[in-house]
């Protein structure tokens, strides 16, 4: 029997245990999408304890906690800290299978060189071991990226944050680069209520009074270029789907007028209005080089009661059946066409569109840069290990392996980068798999191994042009360093 989590985790070949401890371990990790708070960054906080740290935001475990029959007052409510942390550990046993399971006791590995099993009876013992390390100077935020070797991370901005924190970052030193990633749904959602006080607060960002579609675009260009002045590479946008409707600029203009205006929109309005602003909000990117990330399929808020409660991202999404293929491929083509297509990752969450996603991608590869389309690594419900098994055979069936940019967290947890450890393994264990299968050469193993250090760095550093500064290469073990 081989035991749980141990070196060889996931690692079924001799193959892929060479791949993944002589190379893939070794390489630092570039967080190009996570949901981060730069201002806990800036701040460099020191958390109080492992549920504030670890609990606190992250919807992936209040979904377990309420299948699981916890009452809400012990996962979003105002019970204490304690009692929250004991309420998950309670759950934790019953997640055996999901990916809540591996990941909880990788973190608490990892960080806090925990290798007890988290239970009823073992949470008080690992709640009070992790918050007295979480006291200690190497447990600060920038100490728990530093130690877990992170040379960039990439937050999620809206164009009218002010990314001041971001600023105060850059002028600390931290060996970690923090940057910007430009995040403008808000700004293309002129059916929603507050649609006229978000265009004031952009319009004051920007310096810009808001009272046209061509000042919205004015505005949104002047916050592109203040992301760009601090770092600023990646856009992303969270939608179903990609929007891929007919317009005119007049037509466009008048819809604009009508939303700032507060009257209703036709849902004929509202897809030419998406149409247009994704079009001029990936010329902006081409124009600067930069890479554009379309996030799609996630069916978002579907409890009413609770987003009336609790209000959105609190954990009551899932994966939408919407149409993807025809959209994406006009909107792409119509950036193809005027030779403004940016480097692109699409990401899907549903796993029906993997080979769709796939195949679109080599439709606009154009010989310019390599990987210039990307298909995604798995995301949000598919970020386990079979989505990631799923996601890297499509890819490898459809297009180049060898030129992904590899993993991401998409995490609000600074505990979470064992999920890059997670992906390195299974995609080692994957290429060793074929080489003991004899479907790929062992005499080739030199190559799998450079191989798979492009995967894990390599290609994502050459992608997005980071050229970071240097971060000591660390084994991810926190306790005694």
């Amino acid at each position: 029997m081989t035991p749980f989590l141990s070196d060889d985790f996931l690692l079924q070949s001799s193959t892929a245990r060479t791949l993944y401890h002589a190379h893939a371990a070794p390489q630092p990790i570039i967080d190009y999408h996570c949901h981060l708070p730069p201002d806990q960054i800036a701040q460099n906080r020191q958390f109080e304890n492992i549920t504030q740290i670890w609990l606190y935001g992250d919807h992936y475990k209040w979904r377990a906690m309420r299948a699981n029959g916890v009452n809400e007052h012990f996962i979003t409510g105002d019970a204490s800290d304690w009692e929250k942390f004991e309420k998950w550990a309670e759950t934790v046993p019953y997640t055996v299978r999901n990916p809540l399971y591996h990941w909880t006791h990788l973190e608490l590995r990892r960080y806090f060189g925990i290798t007890e099993l988290l239970n009823k009876d073992s949470a008080r013992r690992i709640y009070e071991q992790c918050n007295a390390l979480l006291q200690t100077p190497e447990y600060s935020v920038q100490g728990l990226l530093t130690k877990m070797n992170v040379k960039v991370v990439c937050t999620t901005d809206d164009p009218a944050d002010a990314l001041n924190f971001h600023q105060d970052i850059a002028g600390q030193g931290f060996a970690t680069q923090i940057l910007p990633t430009f995040r403008p749904d808000k700004a293309m959602t002129p059916e929603a209520a507050d649609y006229p006080a978000y265009l004031q607060k952009l319009g004051q960002a920007a310096g810009v009074e808001i009272r046209s579609y061509a000042d919205l675009l004015t505005a949104l260009r002047q916050r592109h270029d203040f992301f760009a002045s601090l770092g600023g590479r990646l856009s992303d946008h969270g939608l179903e789907q990609i929007y891929a409707a007919d317009y005119t600029e007049t037509e466009v203009a008048a819809i604009f007028d009508k939303a700032q205006a507060d009257q209703e929109l036709s849902p004929a309005e509202i897809e030419k209005f998406k149409s247009a602003m994704l079009v001029e909000l990936a010329i902006m990117d081409w124009e600067k080089g930069w890479t554009q990330q379309f996030h799609l399929g996630a069916l978002r808020n579907n409890n009413a009661r609770a987003l009336r409660q609790l209000g959105p991202d609190t954990g009551w999404d899932s994966i939408g059946d919407f149409s993807q293929a025809q959209a994406l491929s006009r909107f792409l083509d119509r950036l193809d066409n005027q030779d403004k297509l940016a480097k692109t990752i699409l990401y899907n969450l549903n796993p029906a569109d993997n080979d769709v996603f796939a195949t679109m991608i080599g439709d606009f590869q154009d010989g310019s840069v390599a990987g210039k389309m990307q298909f995604g690594s798995g995301w949000w419900f598919l970020d386990q290990k079979d989505g990631m098994e799923k996601q890297l055979n499509a890819l490898s069936n459809m297009g180049l392996l060898s030129r992904f940019v590899g993993m991401l967290t998409d995490s609000r947890s600074f505990l979470s980068f064992p999920r890059h450890e997670y992906f390195r393994r299974i995609l080692c264990n994957l290429l060793g798999r074929d080489v003991e299968n004899g479907e790929l050469p062992a005499e080739e193993l030199p190559w799998l191994g450079e191989l798979v250090e492009r995967i894990c760095y390599g290609n994502a550093s050459e992608y997005f042009g980071f050229e970071p500064a240097a971060v000591p290469v660390s084994t991810g073990e926190l306790v005694g360093s």
